[in-house]
């Protein structure tokens, strides 16, 4: 009976709707490993109950009341570090997932999901895994991948009209060098690469060394 009671999994399930309370809790009632030990109706109740109850897992919302699910997530992961947090929301757009993503959620699931992602959504978690719905990591995969491609093309526009030397000086550059070691390096004086540095700003349309040396990794100048 002890470790019965020791593997389940206790669950603090907020969202200000109660028709929707009412039909996550009987998706978990399924699972003889998961109980749910208290509602909320509200952000600001959600975090005050996580901190009372210290529950496994705590299921938010994103849009409710007081305090929305993105803070109540950031207030419980600090209060409460042993609680995992998962967003459960019907809102799938990008900034929402990087939001919770940044605020320290363990999971990202979508209501309108398969209810076997939630189960299995909270079982990852409390296990310290990380969890994403298949719908949610294809976006996440998209967005990364897309935005590191486009960047990276982006940059390679860029620097299409550099000189060779001014390619070099700008490798070299992105890998932290100062004037006098890109000197040393390429067997130039100082002044010079003083010149192709000015050029290489004035080129490229960036204000300082920092964004040059940007562009330097985006565009596979430097490994």
């Amino acid at each position: 009976m002890s470790a019965n009671i020791e593997r389940v999994i206790r669950i603090l399930l907020a969202d200000d709707e109660a028709m929707i309370r009412a039909g996550v809790r009987a998706i978990l009632a399924s699972d003889p490993d998961l109980e749910v030990v208290a509602e909320a109706g509200d952000g600001r109740e959600a975090v005050d109950l996580a901190i009372s109850h210290h529950p496994d897992v705590a299921l938010l919302d994103i849009r409710m009341p007081r305090l929305d699910g993105l803070a109540a997530a950031a207030e419980i992961r600090r209060a409460a570090p042993g609680t995992a947090v998962v967003m459960l929301t019907t809102f799938g757009e990008d900034d929402y997932i990087a939001k919770a993503l940044d605020v320290g959620a363990n999971g990202f699931l979508l209501k309108s999901g398969d209810p076997r992602e939630l189960i299995a959504g909270v079982h990852a978690v409390a296990g310290g895994a990380a969890y994403l719905s298949p719908k949610v990591a294809q976006r996440v995969i998209e967005q990364l991948a897309g935005g590191r491609m486009a960047r990276g093309s982006a940059a390679r526009d860029r620097i299409a009209g550099l000189t060779d030397r001014e390619r070099e000086v700008l490798a070299l550059l992105g890998a932290g060098l100062s004037n006098a070691e890109i000197a040393r390096t390429l067997h130039i004086v100082e002044g010079t690469v003083k010149a192709y540095v000015s050029a290489i700003l004035t080129r490229l349309d960036v204000r300082n060394r920092v964004q040059a040396a940007i562009i330097a990794h985006e565009a596979g100048l430097v490994a």
